[in-house]
């Protein structure tokens, strides 16, 4: 007889599944609305952008799956995002021109913070959460032993 666990997820896994699960509505503002705030290092790219949304619907299921993984899948979701917002914003910043500064792009978008601030404060709460949880377990294990 198979009887299987029903695994109960702590606080920090629910928060990070219910991130990865928004992919869709960020999906949906990205192409219906074009607001894009969740890969704006990518808006000149849609080939990329779509394989990176894939993505991010693949950590989604890889941390429904498997929700102790939820905290490292985060954070190295995440640090591939800010990497290519630092890429994206620094090149433009480097290669500023003048026929840039008259009537292109500028060098950050109100949508590139925004994607900031997202990726950074679940990188940050990913970190913080993995900590605490090494935290928890070590004084756990000095007690026991």
């Amino acid at each position: 007889m198979n009887v299987m666990k029903k695994q109960t997820l702590t606080i920090n896994q629910t928060l990070l599944v219910g991130y990865y699960a928004a992919t869709v509505l960020f999906l949906a503002a990205d192409y219906l609305v074009g607001f894009n705030v969740r890969l704006s290092f990518l808006d000149g790219m849609p080939g990329w952008r779509a394989l990176y949304y894939a993505f991010c619907v693949g950590c989604f299921l890889l941390i429904w799956k498997r929700p102790a993984w939820a905290s490292l899948v985060a954070v190295c979701e995440s640090m591939v995002n800010i990497s290519g917002l630092i890429l994206d914003m620094g090149i433009r910043v480097i290669t500023l021109t003048d026929a840039a500064i008259e009537g292109g792009r500028p060098p950050v978008t109100g949508e590139e913070v925004i994607n900031f601030l997202i990726s950074g404060t679940v990188a940050y709460y990913s970190l913080w959460a993995r900590s605490r949880l090494a935290a928890r377990k070590l004084s756990t294990r000095n007690l026991t032993g």
